[in-house]
């Protein structure tokens, strides 16, 4: 294993558009896109934004959409309105759409923007122009190939795992959500080109797959790693498992790069989870996976009280770039949302712990006599194209311009206000976009 950088010197690269926290998936709706905002507002009052690269991802073509996703789901999810709804009951209930994922305005625009951060993230990785990308609005994760499903339309990983494989031979998918990565294994679970690890709440619960033994199929056979889990589960219990099993993946399959999808309704108190976590604890999974000094794309995903998302992909957003940062909240925007202590760290709940000792162990040395079982990597680099090896996946037509390095990104003009799209990967900020008037 090559000695990490220090947190310091790591090119952070971080993709948001402000736009984002406009959508509403509905009263009541669990999800709300606004905590990206809100989260982005925390980052800018740390001063976070200072130690990264800020861009606002160039939005894809639904026709790169597709190198997932179906064209007849693609173009319906185009079309569909809350005003012309009527028109297509059949293709409503075809495509999922309508309940948990509901139909609401702007609905393609919102999936195009998420979406764009991670594939163009994937795309700076590829570049080498970062070590890490963040997208927090990604993590989108329960999308199938013709199916909206668990508040996701576009599987944003699914796409940015595409990305990464035109360059890198092995891509890792690792998934700290409390719900099981599904729409990810699902769409990689016959190959060996990608590995998914999940580590989810299981049994009676959503989406109700990620059994232990559900490990992949043909040349994907061991290449899924479920690891169920019960209620209570706390940092001690959590990291005494994910690290000996991402761990013994590193070593065995020695990934390219990684997805990291960073899901907060793992978080103690989350509206619709069930876990114990502390944001200290979550954001301990984000730094030992940086330790092995290989690409990360990190996304967001899950996340059900308003409050604590910011707190937690803020916090980890710091860990990244190796920023300490004050328990005290900074004033921001969106400072009443955070009393009554308005701290940083919360305490966790006194909830118990289903998980006991033994069965943690008992799984764990399951996991890793499936991964024992999978043929390590040679030091020679496997060269693609050979009869032995599957070929590189297709690249996606991005209609990518060539990149103008020196400006970065900004063209040749001299105004703050006009930016030439130059960039494969997004436009990079002014600075003056991190200050409100």
């Amino acid at each position: 294993m090559t000695s990490a950088p220090s947190s310091s010197s790591r090119r952070v690269s971080y993709f948001y558009d402000a736009e984002v926290g406009n959508y509403h998936y509905g009263q009541g709706h669990p999800m709300k896109p606004h905590r990206v905002r809100m989260t982005h507002n925390l980052v800018v009052n740390y001063g976070l934004y200072k130690r990264m690269d800020v861009f606002r991802p160039r939005l894809i073509s639904p026709t790169a959409m597709t190198r997932f996703h179906s064209d007849d789901y693609i173009n319906f999810l185009k079309v569909i309105t809350p005003d012309n709804m009527s028109d297509y009951t059949r293709q409503l209930q075809r495509f999922n759409v309508g309940e948990d994922c509901p139909v609401f305005d702007g609905l393609f625009e919102f999936c195009q923007l998420y979406t764009s951060g991670s594939i163009g993230g994937a795309a700076r990785l590829n570049d080498d122009g970062a070590d890490v990308v963040i997208n927090w609005s990604g993590g989108l994760h329960h999308a199938k190939k013709a199916e909206a499903s668990g508040f996701c339309y576009i599987n944003d990983c699914v796409l940015s795992i595409l990305e990464l494989l035109k360059k890198h031979e092995r891509v890792l998918y690792i998934d700290i959500d409390i719900h099981h990565g599904d729409g990810v294994e699902e769409a990689f679970y016959s190959t060996n080109r990608v590995m998914t690890v999940s580590f989810h709440k299981f049994g009676e619960y959503f989406p109700g797959t990620g059994d232990v033994l559900d490990i992949g199929y043909a040349d994907g056979k061991n290449y899924s790693i479920n690891f169920p889990l019960n209620d209570g589960m706390d940092d001690e219990s959590y990291l005494s498992v994910f690290k000996p099993v991402i761990g013994m993946v590193m070593e065995r399959f020695a990934p390219g790069a990684v997805v990291l999808q960073c899901g907060a309704d793992s978080l103690s108190g989350d509206r619709l989870g069930c876990f114990n976590l502390s944001v200290k604890g979550h954001a301990e999974c984000v730094s030992f996976v940086m330790s092995y000094n290989v690409p990360v794309l990190l996304l967001g995903g899950g996340g059900y009280t308003l409050r604590n998302v910011p707190r937690c992909w803020t916090y980890e957003t710091a860990v990244v770039v190796g920023e300490p940062i004050k328990d005290d909240l900074p004033f921001n925007d969106y400072y009443e949302y955070f009393g009554p202590d308005y701290s940083l760290h919360l305490p966790v709940s006194n909830m118990e712990n289903l998980n006991s000792k033994e069965y943690l162990n008992r799984t764990k040395v399951q996991l890793l006599d499936i991964l024992s079982d999978i043929e390590p990597v040679p030091g020679v680099q496997i060269q693609t194209g050979q009869i032995q090896s599957q070929i590189n996946p297709r690249g996606i037509n991005m209609e990518i311009d060539s990149s103008n390095s020196k400006d970065a990104g900004n063209g040749s003009s001299t105004s703050p206000d006009q930016r030439s799209d130059t960039r494969a990967d997004g436009r990079k900020e002014h600075p003056a976009e991190f200050f409100s008037s």
